[in-house]
């Protein structure tokens, strides 16, 4: 493995900056994610590494080598794309040997059959080497197309999205088995998605992403409990948090220039009419089994937040709230470092 460095990368379509002086680093046996939306700048980043693109400014570096303008294929990079593109007439195990049969980096049968036949083990399908790519369930075939980066063991990995296609019980399942293999193998990852679970199980560090600039680098801890912005605030957690304008919590005590508060639901007890200066109307409890979302009216604005199944809440109730060190940020949405206590 090795590490990959972008050095004040800029990447222009037209008048769109896709890519705006990015730098970063994935250090050696990183697993690191970028989240944002789409048309963030997460698969043209990748396409810059890969040479699928060349930067308008900065360089592309890879084990420290200014690969920049090298060609696509001298960059030791492995690609997972969001769709499977598997070969369909091939079986599973000449679509894991393919990689390794091509001219570039031709290597003898021997070793082939034992780097598929491993990564078969690793992805759980060994059973399935000798099926058509057509008879596979789309989890299978997008552990296929996983391990057709795998057995090449490059440089790094470079993921897009591949996890996007499959239902809710796959990814969750894939999103463990991506992790325990690049656990396993020491793998240096790049990922991007959309997907803040994704991000938030898989990641050693996420950077946070839009319009082409990133915004914040750091662990999900970090990112969840430390957001530099409303905008990265609003990236994670479920579900997702509140804002209110601070002018609506007067009797709050909050750091000057406050103008927004950001509410998690860590942050925000509920308790029974007892005379707080905070007081909200229950407006529809959602039960979904261990927990429930409770959705509140404080002063003309909607709250949502987690509740425990057996406190007796019921729409039309009034309800106290405490808020407990929440977020504040200023008017340019950019977090104010001290907390409300």
């Amino acid at each position: 493995m090795a590490d990959v460095t972008l050095r004040n990368v800029t990447k222009r379509f037209g008048a769109v900056d896709a890519v705006r002086d990015l730098s970063l680093t994935v250090s050696d046996g990183e697993f690191l994610v970028l989240l944002g939306p789409s048309g963030a700048g997460k698969t043209t980043t990748l396409r810059l590494i890969t040479g699928l693109e060349t930067p308008d400014a900065g360089s592309v570096m890879i084990d420290g080598r200014d690969v920049t303008h090298d060609a696509p294929g001298s960059r030791d990079i492995a690609f997972v794309f969001q769709q499977y593109s598997l070969y369909p007439h091939l079986t599973v195990y000449d679509n894991l040997a393919f990689p390794l049969r091509s001219p570039a980096r031709r290597v003898a049968e021997p070793i082939i059959r034992k780097r598929v036949e491993q990564t078969a083990e690793l992805l759980h399908i060994a059973s399935k080497l000798n099926n058509r790519a057509t008879r596979l369930s789309g989890g299978e075939m997008q552990r296929v197309a996983i391990g057709r980066a795998l057995v090449r063991d490059p440089s790094i990995y470079l993921m897009d999205e591949p996890l996007s296609s499959l239902d809710a019980k796959l990814r969750a399942e894939l999103r463990l088995e991506l992790k325990r293999i690049q656990i396993e193998l020491g793998a240096t990852i790049l990922y991007v998605t959309h997907d803040q679970v994704e991000a938030m199980t898989m990641a050693s560090r996420i950077g946070v992403i839009k319009d082409g600039q990133l915004l914040q680098l750091g662990t999900p801890r970090e990112i969840y409990e430390s957001p530099s912005s409303s905008y990265v605030a609003s990236r994670l957690g479920t579900p997702q948090i509140n804002f209110l304008p601070a002018h609506l919590l007067s009797d709050v005590a909050m750091p000057s220039g406050t103008e927004t508060v950001g509410i998690r639901t860590e942050h925000l007890q509920l308790a029974a009419r007892n005379g707080g200066q905070m007081v909200g109307r229950v407006h529809r409890v959602e039960h979904l089994g261990e927990q429930n979302h409770i959705h509140l009216d404080y002063k003309g604005e909607t709250l949502v937040t987690l509740a425990d199944p057996h406190q007796p809440l019921q729409a039309g109730q009034e309800v106290d709230l405490h808020l407990v060190r929440p977020l504040c940020f200023d008017r340019a949405g950019q977090r104010i470092g001290a907390a409300v206590h």
